[in-house]
């Protein structure tokens, strides 16, 4: 039954692992729940109840796709740097309201489900060269780290150097610090769970510290009445609609499929020529997420790169994504408790995960530098521009402009040429 619904092998993982990499997923992805509403409610009229209904609905909703239909680990939730695009340069930046942007997103779904009957994402996926795939996966290991970095306090910004190490002494600084130690120590030592276990000892510490604050346990959702489906066709054909469900289409697109290169890659989830197993049906999950997500009322619905995390705790089926959904559907009723996970408590998944997929750097020939200078360019331009789908197109340019131009342009194929030639035009135009 369980490899009918979910793909799951036991084979190759085991129940008890599955669930623990839904949790721990989930534990690593779950500050969506508190960072969208909290974005969402400067916009008048989306209230943060509201959005934090929606985006657990949307999440759920995603990870269930991605079970039954993707039958692959990995959750799904609105992602960010989208919702950031949504709210402060759509709505904020060029003064659309909301409803613009819902519709946006809408068509954006749209559009990618078609993309995905058509195999035209599948041809994206494939069409990038076999280096590149190693590098993005060790780019999104690099970025990875550095979110967990950030978001526990440990790495802040510098008016001199852009960013700097924080004071390591006190506060939530010190918790990340002491949280890498311990979950290090327990993963070193092969310890059963351990990201998950490091997750939780680590929030535990924290309460003497005032760091962990218990916010409560039971909280009853609030109704999504006002922002479902709140849809404006008005402006459908403007050239504003076409410039922004383009942007939503690249950084969903190239997002989706670094996360799914770079993780599928460090599982061993792909064959012999570097496919991905299940990548069709792993982008139609994501598609439907985004037009459910939009009739919901939040923005792009998206893979998690945190999904790594409980990859590396063996998550290998549909079944740990249907584990991730079934933890943000407690969340609904249990948001004060989740919340109270304090960001420094999951900054060691994300670093120890970030140096597991470091391991793909290996795969590269640095004596080849039409290869390895594209790869290098592809993996630093992740963490550095925070963004998986600016390392991708970076790397994709550089690597078709290197090669023609040294006189190896029979490794590029058409399809690799109109790629770069669209991100190019991306770059001049939006």
């Amino acid at each position: 039954m369980l490899k009918k619904l979910f793909g799951f092998n036991p084979e190759q993982t085991t129940v008890k692992n599955e669930i623990v990499a839904g949790v721990t997923t989930f534990l690593t992805m779950s500050y969506i729940l508190a960072v969208n509403p909290t974005m969402f409610s400067a916009l008048e009229g989306m209230s943060a109840g509201a959005v934090f209904t929606a985006t657990a609905l949307a999440a759920i909703i995603g990870c269930l796709a991605m079970a039954f239909i993707g039958k692959l680990p990995f959750g799904l939730a609105p992602g960010m740097g989208l919702n950031a695009f949504f709210v402060y340069s759509v709505c904020l930046g060029m003064g659309y309201s909301w409803q613009f942007a819902l519709t946006a997103v809408l068509i954006e779904g749209v559009i990618f489900i078609i993309l995905t009957i058509t195999n035209v994402r599948e041809a994206f996926v494939n069409a990038i060269p076999m280096n590149l795939r190693n590098a993005i996966g060790a780019g999104i290991g690099l970025f990875i780290a550095f979110i967990g970095l950030h978001s526990g306090g440990l790495i802040v910004a510098d008016s001199a150097t852009l960013v700097t190490l924080a004071d390591i002494t006190s506060g939530d600084a010190l918790l990340a610090l002491i949280g890498i130690v311990i979950t290090g120590i327990l993963y070193a030592k092969r310890v059963p769970a351990a990201i998950l276990l490091g997750i939780i000892i680590t929030m535990l510490i924290g309460i003497p510290g005032g760091i962990t604050e218990f916010r409560g346990v039971l909280s009853h959702p609030e109704s999504i009445k006002p922002i479902f489906c709140q849809f404006q066709f008005d402006h459908v054909f403007s050239l504003d609609m076409l410039v922004v469900v383009f942007t939503f289409l690249f950084i969903d697109l190239f997002d989706t499929v670094g996360t799914l290169i770079g993780v599928c890659g460090k599982a061993n989830m792909v064959d012999k020529n570097g496919n991905i197993y299940r990548v069709k049906q792993a982008f139609m999950a994501d598609s439907i997420a985004t037009t459910v997500g939009a009739m919901l009322g939040t923005s792009t619905t998206t893979t998690y790169v945190e999904s790594a995390a409980g990859v590396a705790e063996g998550g290998r089926s549909g079944l740990t994504a249907f584990v991730v959904a079934a933890c943000f559907a407690v969340s609904l009723f249990f948001s004060p408790l989740f919340l109270s996970i304090p960001s420094a408590a999951t900054t060691a998944a994300l670093v120890i995960v970030g140096m597991l997929m470091l391991e793909s750097v290996r795969k590269i020939p640095f004596n080849d530098y039409c290869e390895s200078i594209p790869a290098f360019i592809c993996i630093v331009m992740m963490p550095l521009t925070y963004s998986i789908s600016n390392g991708i197109m970076l790397g994709m340019i550089s690597y078709v402009l290197l090669n023609m131009l040294c006189g190896k342009s029979r490794k590029i194929t058409p399809t690799m040429y109109i790629l770069a030639a669209l991100f190019i035009l991306k770059y001049i135009f939006i």
